[in-house]
Formats: structure tokens, sequence, C-alpha cells
């Protein structure tokens, strides 16, 4: 089925359970679903009359924004922390939705020669050959890295040429000539200016990252958030295209 054939009948979907008045949905995202939810922001407004404000940071940061009271409608992180915000009430009971993974890879600046990354062995010689590494510091992608270094062995030697990045994009740092590469989930080096996808982290060292949506419990728009669940679930060919794989019901 097409992309154009698959939304419409997200539109289908969704407009049959419209509600009567426009509502402006909280969301507060992870930036790796940044591309689709900007993608399908307009369609879904077309479809519902609702608009969608969104927050885009890392898990770990949003999580402790909800957890310290922050107001919202819908959260798109990581499946265990809705879990814990399940479990601490923030969260509403049962609202947890799977809507797509993905996988990690190697980003360099678009001419670059790309690096070769295909096996554990020239992923070690990559990063030990690259001058500098960015990666974000309050993400899961920079936690994984982090840990992905240390199960290679080379922490010690690497650790000097890091970058930290906080409240920007390590793919940005790459785009920019600041770092060299980074590793990150597929979703942030799609469709990034300046920026190419080098290869994806071998098998065994991949990190597939499933994204999850939970209505909040405190909802002031919960019917619309529940609308915007089901839109994020059909148009399929529009999350594939930002490097994500969608999670079948």
């Amino acid at each position: 089925m097409g992309a154009v054939r698959i939304l419409a009948a997200a539109l289908v979907v969704v407009t049959s359970v419209a509600t009567a008045g426009a509502a402006e949905i909280t969301v507060l995202s992870t930036p790796t679903m940044k591309g689709v939810l900007d993608d399908l922001a307009p369609a879904f407004t077309r479809a519902t009359g609702h608009t969608l404000g969104l927050t885009f940071e890392g898990v770990p940061v949003l999580k402790r924004r909800i957890e310290a009271g922050e107001a919202f409608d819908a959260a798109l992180l990581l499946p265990a922390a809705v879990d814990d915000l399940t479990k601490s009430g923030k969260i509403a009971v049962g609202s947890r939705s799977d809507i797509a993974r993905t996988a990690a890879g190697v980003a360099v600046r678009a001419g670059a020669l790309k690096p070769l990354v295909g096996t554990s062995e020239d992923l070690k010689r990559t990063l030990l050959a690259a001058k500098t590494i960015s990666y974000s510091r309050d993400s899961a992608s920079g936690s994984y890295f982090l840990h992905l270094l240390d199960h290679l062995g080379i922490e010690t030697e690497v650790k000097p040429k890091l970058l930290a990045m906080t409240g920007r994009s390590p793919v940005e740092a790459v785009a920019r000539g600041e770092a060299e590469l980074t590793v990150i989930t597929v979703p942030n080096i799609v469709g990034v200016e300046s920026v190419a996808l080098a290869g994806l982290l071998p098998e065994e060292l991949q990190n597939y990252t499933t994204f999850s949506i939970g209505v909040s419990a405190n909802a002031k728009e919960r019917k619309a958030a529940e609308q915007l669940i089901t839109f994020l679930r059909s148009p399929a060919a529009a999350i594939r295209s930002k490097g994500l794989e969608p999670i079948v019901p």
C-alpha cells in the first residue's frame, strides 16, 4: 500500500472518532521522533482540528520534568520511562502504546570518506582513529554510546576525544565540522543536511530502541491525545521514511 493510501486510511480512522471541539495537545517527545511529528502534524490538524504543542528533549530530561510536575497531555518516550511514570501515577494506566523502533548508526559529514563500521573490529578501529566524536549527554543513545566504549575496551583511549552535547544534537556538531562522527539512532541522521549515514552498528553491538507514547494521568485533552495515538499508529510509510520501523498492533 502506498504512502498516500496509508495516510488516507489514517485520516479516515482519526476523523471517525474526532471530537467536536478543536484542542491543543501538549506533547513531550524524544528528539528522535521530531521528524515524524513535524511531518504528520499538519495532516493530523486537517483531520481533527487539533494542533500539537511539541517539546523535544532527551528522555532522561523529560522524565525528570514530568516527575517534577510539568503538565502535558501525551509523552513519547522509551518504554521503561513510560512504565516508570505509570507506576508513579504520572501516566494513565493502560495508555501506553508502542509506536516504532529504530537502530543505531554512525554519522559523518556529507562528502567525507565513510569509515568501516560493519564489524566490531571495524567500529573499534574507526572510533580509535577519529579525532573528535560528539555524543548526547542527556539521552538514551548517549548513555548507550558510553556503554559501548566500555564494552569495546576503548573507553580510556576515546574519552579525551569526546564532545558532550547538552541542549544541542551531536549530529549538528558533525554537520558544523565540530566533530568527525557521532553514534546515534538513525532518525537523528536521516534528512539532516550536511550529514550522511556511514552505516549501522554491527548486529552484535546493535541497540534497537523502541519508542512508546502514554497519556498523562491528568491530561487536559485526553480524548484528543488518544486520537493522536491512533493517528501515529496508522501512517506506517511516513514512519519508515524517517528511519523507523513501525510496530504493528
